[in-house]
């Protein structure tokens, strides 16, 4: 592997990721960091999953992401869409992430009470 073909794959991820976002779907990034597993990151992994089959959600691809420096606000969920800011979610819980596919995914709402950071 040269700098080349690193290069070309760089490229090509960001070609999907462009893609996926221009064709309205709505990516959910889960922090599966080791603080926010023992926070209960699995828990709102599993639900999402769920929720998603459950209401036969089509435009949501989920993510994962690792440690994001903010350990006291894991679960963490970032709610990525076309032509809308990046939105960070704090201290979610199996509860919280089904009100946040309801409000925020399938309503365009984000959830106010539970955003910690907005990009």
């Amino acid at each position: 592997m040269n700098l080349e073909n690193l290069r070309n794959i760089r490229e090509k991820a960001q070609t999907v990721k462009k893609q996926s976002t221009e064709k309205g779907q709505i990516k959910l990034i889960v922090s599966m960091s080791t603080s926010g597993i023992a926070a209960g990151a699995r828990a709102v992994m599993t639900t999402i999953m769920e929720e998603i089959k459950e209401r036969n959600i089509e435009n949501v691809i989920i993510a994962q992401t690792g440690e994001k420096g903010l350990q006291t606000k894991e679960p963490i969920v970032i709610v990525e869409a076309k032509d809308q800011p990046r939105i960070i979610y704090g201290n979610v819980t199996p509860e919280i992430i089904k009100m946040i596919i309801v409000e925020h995914i399938l309503n365009n709402q984000p959830v106010q009470k539970y955003i910690f950071h907005t990009e």
